[in-house]
Formats: C-alpha cells, structure tokens, sequence
C-alpha cells in the first residue's frame, strides 16, 4: 500500500482519543475506511521513527507494511483502557524493528542491560502478556522520574534513539547521557518492583 497525500489534513488533526476509538471500530467491523485512516496517519510518523533508528528508506517501507499487517490482523486485541493506539501501533513498529536488527546482528544498547532485556522484550507484546503490562506500567512510573531522566528514557524506549543522538538531541555530553540513563534505569527498576506485572 503507498501513501496518498490528502486533500485536506482531517487525519493529521486526530486526538489520542479519535485515534483509540478509530483502532476498536476497526477490531469490531474491519473497516477499509477506518484502516485508510490509520495507515495515512501513522505511516508518515512510522517512516520518520523507522528511519531514525537506522533503517534504510526500503526497510522503513517494508516495516511499514508489516505493522499494518499485523494492525489489521490483531486490532480486535486493543485495549484503550491498557494503552493508547498511538503506544499499540509503536509497540509493534518497535518489535519488528528489533526483531530485524537482531537478525541482522546489528547493535542494541548492549551496555543497557535493564532496557535491552527487560524493557525490549524477545516476544511481541502483543502475544506476551506480561511484557504488554510491563510497558504499561512503564508509562505509569515515568512521570514518578526526575524530568532529565525521564526525558532521556523516553527519547530512548519510544523513539529508539541512540545515546549519541539523545545527547544531540537534548545537547547533554554524551557521559551525563549514559549516566542519567542508568540512575533512570535504577529507579526504574525500583519502582516496578513493588508493582504487579
């Protein structure tokens, strides 16, 4: 499917909540129209979130497409009361995108422990419950989180970007990066340990 430029901007004006409400119609009734309006809307931020984290424009397509595929496949299993649609459709845009660099052995914050095995975990979200509660959990304790470090971990969880390009992006030397990243990771930690997953 290629994306169409559209006559007017009504899909780039959509609330979390008209975005949640289009992916349930979607489970309930399988709607072409309803799919369109999903894909026209998160294509472009998949290809911008794909193609920051390293993949080349041709595999920015092809995840594209796979996470559409399994958006419309799976779309009867969202929950909005768990999670936004905007965090659904990420959480398996992130997975293959993990998915293919493991295959392809490329380098994942390998001196992050904490995020590459339990935050980023082996099987999809979808299919694993406890990882699906784990990220929801996640997005709870994260305002419990000094700004800077918070900051950080979502730069890092939701757009996958590299300490290098966090430290660009927030102009932080790369060194207070990778420190606050692991006192972030520490309070995490904490903080999940007390919760049910």
């Amino acid at each position: 499917m290629q994306l169409k430029s559209n006559d007017g901007d009504s899909e780039n004006c959509l609330t979390s909540a008209e975005l949640s409400a289009l992916l349930q119609s979607l489970g309930e009734q399988r709607s072409r129209d309803v799919f369109r309006q999903l894909f026209e809307f998160f294509a472009p931020r998949l290809k911008t979130y794909f193609l920051k984290g390293g993949a080349t424009a041709e595999l920015s397509e092809e995840l594209i497409q796979e996470t559409f595929v399994i958006v419309w496949r799976k779309a009867e299993m969202f929950d909005s009361r768990k999670a936004s649609a905007s965090t659904w459709i990420y959480t398996i845009a992130r997975n293959l995108r993990i998915d293919r660099f493991r295959k392809e052995r490329r380098y994942l914050y390998k001196d992050d422990h904490f995020f590459a095995n339990e935050l980023v975990g082996e099987g999809s979200q979808l299919d694993d419950h406890h990882q699906s509660q784990l990220s929801e959990q996640v997005e709870k304790v994260l305002p419990l989180l000094p700004a800077e470090q918070s900051k950080i971990i979502k730069l890092a969880f939701y757009e996958d970007a590299s300490h290098s390009k966090i430290a660009q992006h927030l102009e932080l030397p790369l060194g207070t990066v990778k420190s606050r990243m692991r006192l972030a990771l520490a309070r995490l930690r904490k903080l999940l340990e007390g919760m049910e997953l």
